[in-house]
């Protein structure tokens, strides 16, 4: 049943787990490489085991802190861990280390546009805590009478991100998502892929009539892509309307997201707080954050998204589309940014990078947050736009040089010469050329002559044909034009 938005309001909060992007987990040593056998990246301290002690990594927390900073968060000298008591198969301590009452990290924000309008959201809070091991309901011979258990992700160091119910669609939640992301990559604080878990989102979602109390929320668990974040968000707000307004009333529970039946369904109820019987963590003193070593990763920073986009537009004058699309990971970013700066071409630029090469990359199904490896280099862009500008080859050449440079990793300089891609600028051969062309048309040179001047197109498509698109563009107008004047 559709949801009515004249009559209800969609309130939304959501909560994301990112994968801190450590080599060891968050206290022992044991590897967080995704991908291993099962149950290999474990030990006694991870599995839980009588008379072990955690030991807490450093860069974790110098990860979190991070991400705190780049959210515009309060991050406090003095936080506690917590013990977080239920008990799952895939949770062989029985309870999670956690943060409850006094996280490290509170009151931040991220803004997100939609429809052309700015939104601040606000973020409650991050706190630090480790990640469960991994039930896993198919793949085995007996899946449909067992689960088997994978705990190498059991102990992984993640924050996680909690706002304030402040979004009010699907839409700015999926906007809200995917800037978030975008932050914690550029931060190297996650990878933010979604499809190994490494950044998973779970939303709170209730409606309500406008300027009501808050209705009744459910959670939606482990939403691990942005769309499906949206859809389930979507069916969610439609199925509780349907609720109210067929007389029911929504109970507060936790559901699952089907992406094959395109609908929630439910879990378990919801548990609150004191369902988790939180306490202090004996075996861990509180975490106190140094001012001066908090102020050094302050310092260290890189230029976030949003202001990064700014300045494209200001310094570059690209639009505000290409800044986006330029700015979508860090390394992108860098690598135009590189280019203009050798050739100091901003839009040709952008146009290359933007058409070609992501087309190149999307072929290949390339990672663009890591470009460092692509046999294209900054340079050899810069130095092809730099051919194009002196004339000594064409923009249409130049498509075929970029292809040759991406696959081969040679010099615009070497493919050219190799290939014989040099324009061909000599007027009196163009001219020849042209004069063969429009001698054995005489056809469309008398539509030409006629005032279809649109016919003058073809002659040109078939100079550049003869000259397997050699021949400088602008002679071949200029000839062509003075040669078919009426």
């Amino acid at each position: 049943m559709p949801l009515t938005a004249a009559r209800y309001e969609t309130v939304i909060g959501l909560e994301c787990h990112a994968q801190l992007r450590t080599r060891s987990k968050l206290f022992c040593s044991c590897s967080t490489a995704f991908g291993q056998a099962p149950n290999r990246n474990t030990c006694p301290v991870c599995l839980g085991l009588p008379g072990t002690l955690p030991v807490l990594n450093r860069d974790a927390v110098a990860l979190a802190v991070r991400a705190g900073l780049a959210l515009n968060c309060t991050i406090h000298p003095v936080s506690q861990w917590s013990r977080k008591n239920y008990f799952y198969p895939d949770l062989p301590k029985g309870y999670q280390i956690s943060q409850f009452d006094r996280p490290f990290a509170e009151n931040g924000h991220l803004d997100i546009a939609v429809d052309g309008e700015t939104r601040r959201v606000r973020i409650q809070r991050i706190h630090m805590e480790e990640d469960a091991g991994k039930s896993l309901h198919e793949g085995f011979p007996d899946s449909d009478r067992n689960t088997h258990i994978d705990l190498n992700r059991s102990g992984t160091p993640l924050i996680e991100i909690v706002t304030h119910p402040d979004l009010r669609s699907a839409e700015e939640s999926q906007e809200y998502l995917t800037r978030l992301k975008e932050i914690l990559e550029y931060v190297d604080v996650c990878d933010g892929n979604m499809e190994e878990g490494s950044l998973r989102c779970d939303a709170n979602v209730s409606i309500r009539e406008p300027g009501a109390e808050l209705g009744t929320r459910t959670e939606l668990k482990n939403l691990n892509s942005i769309r499906f974040l949206g859809a389930a968000i979507a069916h969610e707000a439609d199925r509780q309307a349907g609720i109210i307004d067929g007389g029911g009333r929504v109970v507060q529970e936790t559901r699952l997201w089907n992406s094959a039946e395109e609908r929630t369904v439910s879990m378990r109820s919801k548990e609150e707080a004191h369902d988790y019987r939180y306490f202090p963590e004996p075996d861990l003193p509180l975490l106190v954050l140094d001012e001066p070593w908090v102020a050094r990763l302050h310092g260290m920073l890189p230029e976030l998204p949003a202001p990064r986009r700014a300045r494209f537009i200001g310094e570059f004058g690209l639009s505000a589309y290409d800044a986006g699309v330029l700015t979508s990971t860090r390394a992108l970013a860098d690598y135009f940014e590189e280019v203009v700066k050798l050739c100091g071409r901003a839009k040709d630029s952008a146009n290359w990078i933007m058409g070609d090469l992501l087309r190149l990359l999307k072929d290949d199904e390339a990672d663009l947050k890591d470009l460092s490896a692509m046999p294209l280099q900054p340079a050899m862009l810069a130095a092809m736009i730099g051919l194009i500008d002196a004339g000594t080859i064409s923009g249409k050449i130049g498509k075929t040089v970029i292809e040759a440079m991406y696959r081969s990793g040679e010099s615009p300089e070497a493919i050219v010469r190799t290939q014989g891609l040099r324009q061909i600028s000599d007027t009196g051969e163009i001219e020849k050329i042209v004069d063969a062309i429009i001698d054995a048309n005489p056809g469309p040179a008398a539509q030409v002559r006629s005032g279809k001047a649109g016919t003058i197109g073809w002659f040109v498509g078939q100079v550049m044909k003869a000259t397997e698109g050699r021949a400088n563009p602008k002679s071949v107008n200029e000839l062509l034009r003075k040669k078919l004047a009426g």
